[in-house]
């Protein structure tokens, strides 16, 4: 009987043993029944420490590759650096595509294949005399790593690829039009156009839809941060043949999911792209803040407008993980939320209250929206139960 134990993880178990009492006292299951189901699994914390310790050594694996191509490798030739660097590169792909590896070791190889993509590029560059600064170079490996991640269904490649796509765009916008309204501008759309793809890939491919959520939250509420600083910078548009790629792009997507998609998906899209207007106003509203000795009432109202913004739109991001069962938008839209409020509160605030003050408004501040998102959350999760049932 032993050998027809399979080991889960803790969470499912519990899970499948509330699940088994409820069906025995509805009648579905006998005790006997019930009793063997159970017998049959076994706790195991085994396959989360494997997959953590693949994809630690993986991330090392990669980045020390990377450093490898930066420290130039003067003794070598550039052709000779290259060939070494592709080399490494087809190594670790084929072995992730051809050899029969547990799943969180295969997701390790290609994670790390997808970074040493990047070497390949930068050296690539290098030996074509590419100047290395040029945001270009990072768009091809953030291509790269999102192809092969769709190609081989990797989930790894994919976080490669979603995050060096949106450092290039981010940057390239910047670089082309020299102004922090287009960055932020930049931001957010990116958070339109990562949740419109995870809405996307709610039919078929939920891993993948996970990372875009993920990658669309980030993106927002980080987005969000910087228009609301009082001291972000220069407030003038500058318009860049990217940006204006991008945007079409983002009201493609979000037209397909209004068509294509129902739900909670959809009213995520349509959530994602209502917040981009209102990051540009934040960004727009300038409290003149110049003298931190002296706080005028037009900065008060921005930072309360502000942080009202910002606790709704981060108690949005929190109850949607919630109801998904997503443990990291919630813990993305909790830490998010606490940085931005202890921010603004030293941006603002802290010039005309002592620190002990400030801390002690910070804390029922937190206090008071922790018990108001619980209790949202609790509302949001009783009103989708009733409506499923």
């Amino acid at each position: 009987m032993d050998t027809d134990v399979r080991p889960v993880a803790p969470r499912r178990l519990d899970w499948l043993s509330n699940e088994a009492d409820r069906w025995v006292g509805d009648g579905i299951l006998t005790e006997d029944a019930a009793t063997r189901i159970k017998r049959q699994y076994v706790a195991s914390h085994a396959g989360s420490l494997t997959r953590v310790i693949s994809y630690l050594g993986g991330a090392f694996l990669g980045v020390g590759l990377l450093w490898l191509v930066a420290t130039n490798l003067d003794e070598l030739s550039p052709l000779v650096r290259f060939a070494g660097i592709a080399v490494i590169w087809l190594a670790l792909t084929a072995t992730a595509e051809t050899l029969t590896l547990p799943r969180p070791l295969r997701g390790a190889f290609r994670g790390v294949a997808a970074m040493s993509l990047g070497g390949v590029v930068f050296q690539a560059a290098q030996s074509l005399q590419v100047p290395a600064l040029e945001p270009s170079l990072v768009g091809v490996w953030g291509l790269g790593a999102l192809l092969y991640a769709y190609a081989s269904g990797g989930l790894a490649p994919l976080v490669v690829g979603i995050v060096t796509a949106m450092i290039w765009f981010d940057w390239q916008v910047v670089a082309s039009s020299e102004s922090t309204f287009a960055g932020v501008f930049a931001v957010l759309v990116g958070g339109v156009v990562a949740t419109a793809t995870a809405a996307q890939h709610d039919r078929g491919r939920e891993a993948f839809a996970q990372a875009w959520r993920l990658a669309g939250g980030v993106l927002v509420l980080g987005g969000l941060f910087v228009a609301a600083i009082p001291q972000i910078g220069d407030r003038d548009l500058a318009w860049s043949p990217v940006l204006l790629g991008a945007l079409a792009v983002a009201g493609l997507l979000v037209a397909a999911a209004v068509i294509l998609t129902d739900g909670m998906s959809r009213w995520e899209v349509l959530a994602s792209a209502l917040i981009v207007p209102i990051g540009l106003a934040l960004v727009a509203w300038d409290p003149q803040v110049d003298d931190l000795g002296a706080v005028s009432g037009e900065a008060w109202l921005s930072a309360f407008v502000s942080i009202a913004v910002y606790v709704v739109v981060a108690g949005a991001v929190a109850i949607d993980g919630s109801v998904r069962d997503r443990p990291l938008l919630v813990v993305l839209a909790t830490g998010a939320l606490i940085v931005f409020t202890t921010v603004q509160s030293f941006a603002v605030f802290a010039p005309i209250m002592s620190g002990a003050t400030l801390f002690l408004l910070l804390g029922v501040l937190l206090l008071v929206t922790g018990f108001v998102f619980d209790r949202a959350r609790r509302g949001v999760a009783a009103n989708l139960s009733e409506a499923l049932s």
